[in-house]
């Protein structure tokens, strides 16, 4: 697998590149400043889109030649031009659902947690599930989990459970984990841990898979819910400027949904949709095969979503050791590993991806140990694509002797930029100094030829592409502070931070040669910014805001100047 080479220079390129193609374009955008992640023409001036592509890439004069009595003809003003960023990690329905229910995301201590909670409970009637998400306690001080008592005292009837930010968490109140028949003595399912108080009463802390005991008592939501949540969600990540998203978990009942939504001309945006696995949904795929470019390229169904292990936030995510905080646990192993062997051996043989949700370093080691045996057992020549381009979703704590096994096995290190600049508040006390010389490990991986797709992991972040580009660039958090063991030199360039929500999410879905980057013949999909965010200081990159967002050909955001 080869890594695109990284842009060691931005230079204006004069003359017509594609100006065979002299129909007049739908579209000419002029006056921008255009950056390409096309190393072969890094800068442009003007670009002009015929139907869904990319026709002409270069100066304005050379634009001219493509302008005709119907050609829209839209001058940026000198606003900057991205090929469409892309989301190589976040959960779609998550994203959605956040939208429409109690959201706890930014409170900045226990007391405004419990507040907002509050609020909505006194809203609901007697006996009303009252659940939310996105709450986490790093930045509480102190900096510790909330209990089912906390709870109690604003919420003594009402069952309640809230999602903590990463999904892999929860906390319940007295009431639900009554409802669920939770005891001291209940034990939790595989892969899943139900803390306990040093009395041995539940906490109301429930970890990864413990999470379904309460989690299935919650009524479900309505199909028109359900609807309403994509719809949402879509509608919050064009406006951001995402024109690709990279959906990490679901099932075939989310295609269909999704099908009918594309059908409908409810959402527009391009989805490379995750099938989870192991199990039923996943062996279908690769029964069936993948599902290719469906409602003109913007559906794609070609990945298996694997979770090795939980998050490193909630304790879950699984070490070679004891976590330093807390020497009675190592972490969970939450996947079948039974079951997962022959599904790897089945998806390379039919020539399906598949990614995995690795965050601890004995998660990562097992992941990779997992796909090493699986291409041991069938080798290229009895696959169905000899490079299989296998994900390591997350990849944040890995061994420094693990890490030169991406490139040998040629697994790409999904990664997402803001879980570094939030966790390393916390993963020194989690995980020791020493530990953190292979966490959130990007430029490392990148000088070695590995591919770093950048996601947001929405909604266990805030999802937001300039956040995204910030925290990779400059490896502080939103103020500009870092902290010891922070390791700043795997901070990226903004020439690596560009490609990593562009070319390399493209290269990781298999459609590096249709998109990712501005070259005539591929499909058009543009992000126009409010700043320049190659040049701007780096604490005014979140500032930053989508001007236009471009699907297609299509403007799916904006307000055209």
């Amino acid at each position: 697998m080869k890594c695109a080479p990284v842009v060691t220079a931005l230079v204006l390129l004069a003359p017509v590149v594609g100006a065979r193609q002299q129909e007049p374009a739908d579209i000419v955008f002029t006056n921008g400043k255009v950056y390409t992640a096309n190393d072969k023409q890094a800068r442009a001036e003007a670009v002009a889109i015929k139907g869904n592509k990319f026709v002409f890439v270069g100066s304005n004069g050379g634009a001219r030649k493509f302008t005709g009595a119907g050609t829209k003809v839209i001058d940026l003003h000198g606003a900057a031009v991205f090929p469409g960023f892309t989301d190589a990690h976040m959960h779609l329905s998550g994203v959605g659902a956040r939208e429409m229910t109690l959201n706890l995301e930014g409170t900045k201590s226990l007391d405004e947690f419990l507040a907002l909670v509050k609020a909505r409970v006194d809203q609901a009637r007697p006996g009303q599930w009252v659940t939310g998400r996105g709450w986490i306690e790093t930045f509480w001080k102190p900096p510790v989990f909330p209990t089912r008592q906390d709870l109690d005292r604003i919420a003594p009837s009402n069952p309640v459970v809230l999602e903590r930010a990463d999904g892999h968490a929860s906390v319940a109140n007295s009431a639900a984990l009554r409802l669920a028949g939770i005891t001291r003595d209940t034990r939790p399912p595989a892969g899943g841990a139900i803390n306990k108080d040093a009395s041995g009463e539940p906490t109301g802390m429930l970890i990864d898979r413990a999470q379904g005991l309460v989690g299935r008592l919650v009524p479900p939501e309505t199909e028109a819910e359900l609807d309403e949540q994509i719809i949402k969600g879509v509608q919050r990540e064009v406006g951001l400027g995402w024109t690709q998203i990279q959906d990490a978990h679901g099932t075939w009942n989310d295609v269909e949904r999704l099908r009918r939504l594309y059908r409908d001309g409810k959402i527009k945006i391009r989805i490379y949709k995750n099938i989870t696995g192991p199990g039923a949904d996943a062996n279908r795929l690769i029964d069936q095969g993948p599902v290719l470019g469906e409602f003109d390229g913007r559906l794609t169904v070609r990945n298996i979503k694997v979770v090795m292990d939980g998050a490193l936030g909630s304790r879950g995510a699984a070490l070679l050791a004891p976590y330093s905080d807390d020497p009675r646990t190592s972490g969970l192993i939450t996947t079948d590993t039974v079951a997962l062997m022959p599904m790897l051996v089945a998806a390379l043989k039919k020539g399906i991806q598949v990614s995995t949700h690795s965050i601890g370093d004995r998660g990562n080691r097992l992941t990779l140990d997992f796909y090493e045996r699986a291409m041991k057992e069938v080798p290229p020549d009895q696959r169905a694509i000899k490079e299989p381009r296998w994900r390591d979703e997350h990849s944040q704590i890995v061994n420094p002797a693990d890490i030169p096994r991406f490139k040998t096995l040629g697994v790409i290190a999904s990664m997402q930029p803001s879980h570094a600049i939030g966790d390393l508040y916390f993963a020194p006390s989690r995980l020791g100094m020493e530990r953190l010389k292979g966490a959130y490990a990007w430029e490392t991986f990148i000088k070695l030829g590995v591919p770093v797709p950048g996601g947001s992991d929405a909604p266990v972040e805030r999802g937001e592409p300039m956040i995204e580009f910030y925290a990779a660039v400059a490896r502080k958090d939103l103020a500009g502070h870092s902290g010891e063991g922070w390791h700043p030199e795997e901070k990226v360039t903004r020439e690596q931070a560009l490609k990593m929500f562009t070319i390399w999410p493209a290269f990781a879905a298999f459609e590096e040669q249709q998109r990712g980057s501005i070259e005539p013949g591929k499909l058009a999909d543009l992000t126009i910014l409010s700043q320049d965010i190659m040049s701007v200081p780096e604490l005014d990159i979140p500032k930053t805001k989508a001007l236009l967002t471009v699907v297609n050909g299509e403007i799916v955001y904006g307000t055209v100047p």
